[in-house]
């Protein structure tokens, strides 16, 4: 059976989402079943080699499907309504709605105002570690449900409870109004943890992206006003410089999800007439002058991210402050991996190992 759409212009926005939430929808739901020689035969026999890296054919015939449909990029016009809404299509698109013990939207108290979360409660007894979650999303797109699947992985398969926090976005609100949010919901979850069946000690953060790079400006602002640090900061392919540019952006800048174009667009939403620049450490953690002190850091990166160097780089600096690190690089990823896990392939792989390291690091924390 076909799906017919309305005759448009051939890469209209409308016609783009149609295309997503029709069949591609149904392809994404089917790709985990499709085996790796059909994907390949589909594929011509072609891979892609870039760097000393060869691409996951499940994600390889994702962006071919993405091509064909006229999709390169979050910010393809430059829309922010559209590209909040593109992104919660492909959210919905393969989701799995993993059981957890318990969902409960909370409201905690910021600096502006009440900022939503929810809390996905794990199943053991007793008094469980905590990950206070930021979703990815360029500060501009992005919400609780896209990254619902995510947090109840991580929640079941890591045996712990998952605070994820709907922070403010630009351009509404420029930076670091963000930051601002995630580090009161860090503080909350803390000093709340008992009453949430977690174990105040073993508070960490973490986050995708422009969450990644939440978790670090946290963590940073934890130790420089003598707050409690987080058990651990989770660094999921972070943004850590938004002032300067690394060979990771131009070799995958085109083609690989994110584009050179998102994280320029993404920049100027974000820090476009806002009170701090992209030099500034309230924004770029690698360009702060002291890396000392902070939590361990479990921090991934995607051989064909473009934010693979800037994740690399804080990685190191880190590791010469004296931070214990555990670095992953998943060499055949793309960015957005962790939201990919329900296609399977190498993105189910690694969020797999990814989990089960964040456990064994809160088991020790």
């Amino acid at each position: 059976m076909t799906q017919s759409l309305p005759v448009e212009a051939p890469w209209s926005p409308k016609r783009k989402d149609a295309i997503i939430n029709g069949s591609a929808g149904v392809t994404l739901r089917a790709m985990p079943r499709i085996p790796n020689g059909v994907k390949r035969l589909l594929l011509g026999g072609h891979s892609v080699t870039v760097d000393g890296n060869t691409l996951d054919t499940t994600l390889q015939l994702m962006l071919a499907a993405q091509r064909l449909a006229g999709i390169d990029g979050l910010a393809t016009d430059d829309d922010v309504s559209a590209a909040r809404a593109r992104i919660g299509v492909l959210a919905s698109s393969f989701r799995q709605d993993i059981p957890v013990a318990r969902v409960t939207n909370l409201s905690i108290p910021g600096p502006a105002g009440a900022i939503p979360a929810r809390l996905y409660s794990a199943q053991r007894a007793g008094a469980a570690p905590m990950l206070v979650f930021y979703h990815g999303g360029g500060q501009v797109i992005g919400s609780l449900d896209t990254h619902d699947d995510l947090c109840r992985k991580i929640c079941r398969d890591g045996d712990l409870h998952v605070l994820s926090v709907d922070y403010r976005l630009a351009p509404e609100h420029k930076a670091p109004a963000g930051a601002d949010d995630a580090f009161a919901a860090f503080l909350w979850a803390r000093e709340h943890a008992a009453d949430l069946g977690a174990d105040p000690d073993r508070v960490a953060v973490g986050g995708d992206s422009a969450g990644g790079n939440l978790t670090a400006l946290v963590a940073l602002r934890a130790r420089d006003e003598g707050q409690p640090l987080p058990a651990l900061q989770l660094l999921i392919y972070p943004v850590t410089n938004y002032r300067d540019e690394t060979r990771s952006q131009t070799l995958f800048g085109q083609g690989y999800f994110l584009t050179k174009h998102d994280l320029h667009w993404f920049r100027e939403q974000f820090l476009g007439g806002a009170e701090v620049d992209a030099s500034d450490p309230r924004v770029s953690p690698l360009l702060a002058d002291d890396l000392g002190g902070l939590p361990p850091a479990l921090l991934l990166t995607g051989g064909f991210d473009p934010l693979r160097d800037e994740g690399r780089q804080y990685a190191e600096a880190l590791r010469k402050a004296g931070v214990p690190v555990d670095h992953r690089e998943f060499g055949s990823l793309v960015h957005g991996f962790a939201n990919f896990f329900p296609l399977g392939g190498a993105s189910a792989t690694a969020v797999a190992e990814t989990i089960s390291a964040l456990r064994a690091h809160l088991a020790r924390a």
